[in-house]
């Protein structure tokens, strides 16, 4: 859908994660082998990806100032069940909280947001306002006030609708 580029850093596969599904036409990659194979899972775990999918949408949608586009159960409820570890780097000391074993998407995703808080960037990760579309972008914005996932699709679309409804 976006034309935007990628999330920076781990945050590209909360992003990628949201972006499995197409709300508009319903396809949703995650019904593939394929789709499940891209981010470690199997059949056995594709309920709790979607939950922890519309989890992530609803804390996107937030940040772009809207409300959930359900109810879903809190992302906080759903991280604070991932194990993760603290890594400490032997040549430089840094530390990052990683996934615990050959990490589970659950931890994956707790680690990105982690180290998104840290680098401050969480926040810039949204869901396009688009009640057909919530398509998880990265704001680039200079202000951090984009609304869109692309102003070509989404954006001219809402102000189209707005100008039909002013009578125009």
């Amino acid at each position: 859908m976006s034309e935007r580029s990628a999330a920076p850093g781990g945050l590209a596969l909360v992003e990628s994660l949201v972006n499995t599904v197409d709300l508009e036409d319903g396809a949703d990659s995650l019904d593939t082998a394929e789709g499940r194979e891209r981010f470690g899972i199997s059949e056995k775990d594709l309920a709790q990806a979607r939950e922890l999918r519309e989890s992530l949408r609803a804390v996107l949608l937030a940040h772009a100032g809207h409300p959930p586009h359900r109810a879903v159960t809190p992302l906080g409820e759903l991280l604070a069940r991932a194990p993760l570890y603290v890594a400490v780097d032997e040549r430089d000391g840094s530390a990052t909280l990683a996934p615990a074993a050959d990490g589970p998407l659950l931890s994956r995703v707790a680690a990105a947001v982690a180290e998104a808080l840290v680098a401050g960037t969480w926040s810039r990760l949204k869901a396009c306002e688009a009640a057909t579309c919530h398509w998880a972008y990265y704001d680039r914005s200079p202000a951090g006030r984009g609304r869109w996932c692309s102003m070509r699709v989404c954006g001219a679309r809402e102000k189209m609708r707005r100008y039909r409804a002013k009578g125009a």
